[in-house]
């Protein structure tokens, strides 16, 4: 259990905006530590300059750079951040790392010429911790997506940071080389849904939303349809599923 100094530096200290970068309108987070005024950004997938901007409007220096996986829109800008600033990439898990190799690439494909190719000098497995300013942040390994993805999550602050994994009303594509649609699906029920239904998640595209409103509603892991915590299954309708699902 965490001790109260820790909930009370999660819960108080911990400041979130997001930032949506590149033309797939991706959630950068800048998260901080009011107390410090240190910072860290999950994804930064590219804009540099628009990144650097949100440093310089609220008085921030960057300590962190975590990555949930290796997609273009989320890791396209890591290396610019670490060579302005000195910080380590830490994230995703290396299982990321073919696709990190290919950021460039990818860009070219989808008209994103900033993007940069990048080596974690941490890789993240299941189990791990991050650290900000003495603010715990778990790790969750949560492959469907990407084969390497991680949820970076804080149970005090309830808050988590899930990439592409869930959405408000949807869940992450598996028709990627490599994505695997069971896989992600036991990587929700497995992972996310014991952190708790309060639990407050950022997901990599759109709204916020907490898990306990999309075991109820969202039309592919609701408890209805996976059956979780012993809940009667039904089948998914198919019309509710083609029009909620994500084509980023």
């Amino acid at each position: 259990m965490p001790d109260a100094n820790t909930r009370n530096k999660a819960e108080t200290r911990l400041q979130i905006r997001l930032i949506p970068v590149t033309p797939l309108q991706q959630n950068c987070s800048l998260i901080w530590d009011t107390a410090t005024k240190h910072a860290a950004f999950i994804d930064p997938g590219g804009d540099i300059e628009t990144l650097m901007g949100a440093l310089d409007h609220f008085g921030l220096t960057l300590r962190r750079i975590w990555l949930t996986h290796g997609h273009l829109d989320h890791a396209g800008a890591a290396q610019d951040l670490k060579e302005r600033t000195g910080v380590a990439i830490e994230g995703p898990h290396r299982d990321d790392q073919w696709i990190l190799d290919g950021i460039e690439d990818a860009g070219r494909k989808y008209g994103i010429s900033d993007g940069r190719n990048c080596t974690p000098d941490r890789y993240l497995a299941d189990g791990d911790t991050l650290e900000l300013e003495g603010i715990i942040f778990g790790v969750s390994h949560t492959p469907g997506h990407t084969p390497g993805h991680v949820v970076i999550h804080n149970r005090e602050a309830k808050i988590a940071f899930v990439g592409d994994v869930l959405f408000a009303g949807s869940i992450g594509r598996t028709d990627f080389e490599r994505g695997n649609h069971q896989h992600l699906i036991d990587s929700i029920t497995g992972k996310l849904w014991p952190l708790g239904d309060d639990m407050r998640f950022v997901p990599g595209h759109g709204p916020t939303s907490t898990f306990g409103q999309e075991r109820q509603t969202n039309p592919f892991v609701a408890d209805r349809l996976t059956g979780y915590g012993g809940t009667e299954k039904a089948e998914g309708s198919a019309f509710d599923q083609r029009t909620a699902k994500r084509w980023r």
